[in-house]
């Protein structure tokens, strides 16, 4: 079997690593091999690998954590298959933290009820992770198309049978596979302020989608509550505060009390939420985060050697966060949605796999609980590496749809969201980028997003350069992102609408997406 992996994130190079044991792999990248998601990933990753720990303890939290939305039978393949994923890892190179007795060094993160997140480099885990990948990839016999941008999945009588390509030199490429695998990651480039590196634009979903893939909860967009609050929104670890760092207002007080009675570990988007009410009473000004305290509980240094990367950025931009607190604002971060697939991988659309952030397996719900993305995409990776070699993928259509879905709802749209009436104006990424921010960021209401979709109908973008199609793919997804948050008319998880802040429980279900104009309600058994 011929496989296309598109993407080299720990999801893609999990697939193309194992694939290549029985299967002929091409993995494709539009950018250089290294540059992806999980290499600026800094927290961890999380599993029940310790005594005091287990996995149904980490099943309930994620449950906890996903607002209700999550998808019980994937939580539990998550946090059951995860700790032998991370063993794996480990096998496979990855050196992550140990302390003096040789132990794995753990950490605790926001709504994780036990100490159980690993990680390598102190905060460097993802470029642990992906360097130990890429040395193992590189062992092995994949054909690799570096700064090769997917257009186009290629389906033929209802099956994909390969990818449409940009090369290096921009020149028209089609690759033929007999499956495709997309880990290509989000779409943080949605939004003005984000932790997301600039290949973060959503490619392999928005081109799933124009062929003809289900896509799930995109209305779900997680904010990080802290990134440091200069251009470029460098991330600053949950884990900051896990260690016990506080967050203060412009007067130096702490505010989180006030919006959760775990402070500042409660949920993220609670967290997040928390931190634009503090910086919207102070004028827009970022709060501070102060881990000048963990110097001179545990010891001068500790900073430097816990979090060294986050100490460079800081001194980079002019501030010692050993002896002063740091502004921080939140900041997109984490797309809970994606193309929607079954338990496997596998998409409504034969042949296609999705993995990674770009897929929507069910597993976060309307809310990721800290440090499950890196657990999800390897244990979900190598699952779909797996289906690869089922008899349904070689005889027919894949269950994309999981066991609870019941009900499908037209919306009454009489175009697909993705398309729009005579477009006139064509926009720059800033002007998709500051629209999204500011009417589908952390808060939403029903006149702002109608506004939005009003202008997004207007809107177009010409152009065969990578950047164009970058921007079409941003364009496509701004609609789809802004029509979900429109129609879902509650405040869950991620998603805040202001005019109606209560969640509701007949809207306990996912809202499912096809290029068709359908809404399909998926009931989540209680």
């Amino acid at each position: 079997m011929r496989v296309v992996v598109v993407g080299t994130g720990i999801a893609g190079l999990i697939a193309a690593y194992r694939a290549s044991a029985r299967h002929d792999v091409v993995l494709v990248t539009k950018a250089e091999l290294a540059e992806s998601n999980t290499k600026y990933a800094q927290g961890g990753i999380a599993a029940a690998l310790f005594p005091d720990d287990s996995a149904a303890s980490h099943i309930a939290d994620t449950l906890s954590a996903g607002a209700g939305l999550c998808d019980p039978a994937a939580v539990e393949v998550l946090c059951t298959e995860g700790p032998q994923r991370v063993r794996d890892l480990i096998a496979l190179g990855v050196e992550f933290d140990r302390d003096a007795s040789g132990e794995l060094s753990r950490g605790h993160e926001a709504a994780h009820s036990a100490r159980r997140v690993i990680h390598a480099g102190g905060d460097a885990t993802g470029l642990a992770i992906e360097v130990a990948l890429l040395r193992a990839v590189r062992a092995i016999a994949v054909e690799v198309h570096e700064h090769t941008f997917m257009r186009e999945i290629l389906v033929r009588e209802g099956r994909v049978v390969g990818i449409e390509a940009v090369g290096p030199t921009g020149a028209a490429l089609r690759i033929d596979a007999d499956a495709v695998v997309l880990a290509s990651g989000g779409a943080g480039q949605l939004y003005r302020h984000t932790t997301n590196p600039a290949v973060t634009t959503g490619d392999g979903i928005a081109a799933a989608w124009r062929a003809g893939a289900e896509l799930a909860d995109v209305e779900f967009y997680q904010f990080h509550p802290t990134a440091l609050a200069v251009p470029g929104s460098p991330l600053v670890s949950e884990a900051v505060r896990g260690e016990g760092a506080v967050l203060l207002d412009e007067t130096g007080r702490r505010f989180m009390f006030d919006v959760h009675p775990d402070g500042e570990l409660a949920p993220r988007d609670v967290v997040a939420r928390g931190i634009a009410a503090a910086m919207a009473r102070q004028g827009g000004k970022p709060v501070l985060l102060d881990a000048t305290g963990l110097e001179r509980e545990k010891g001068a240094g500790f900073l430097a050697e816990r979090f060294p990367s986050i100490t460079r950025v800081t001194l980079e931009n002019g501030f010692d966060w050993t002896r002063e607190p740091v502004p921080v604002t939140p900041a997109a971060h984490y797309w809970m949605g994606g193309v929607r697939t079954d338990l496997h991988g596998r998409t409504s659309l034969p042949g296609l796999y999705a993995v990674g952030e770009a897929a929507c397996t069910g597993v976060h719900g309307a809310n990721r609980l800290a440090s499950n993305s890196l657990l999800e995409s390897l244990v979900f990776a190598w699952r779909a590496v797996d289906a690869l070699e089922s008899v349904e993928e070689r005889s027919a259509q894949p269950r994309a749809s999981r066991d609870h879905v019941s009900t499908v709802l037209r919306a009454g749209f009489e175009t697909p969201p993705a398309v729009a009436p005579q477009p006139a104006v064509c926009p720059t990424r800033a002007d998709i980028q500051n629209l999204m921010w500011a009417a589908v960021g952390l808060e939403r209401d029903a006149t702002t997003l109608r506004a939005a979709l009003d202008t997004l109908a207007g809107w177009t973008v010409e152009g065969s350069s990578v950047p164009s199609l970058e921007e079409r793919n941003l364009l496509d997804l701004a609609r789809l992102v802004a029509r979900a948050a429109l129609v879902r008319e509650e405040s869950r998880g991620a998603h805040d609408r202001i005019d109606v802040p209560e969640t509701r429980e007949e809207w306990r279900h996912s809202l499912v997406w096809t290029l068709q104009p359908a809404v399909i309600a998926q009931e989540v058994p209680a």
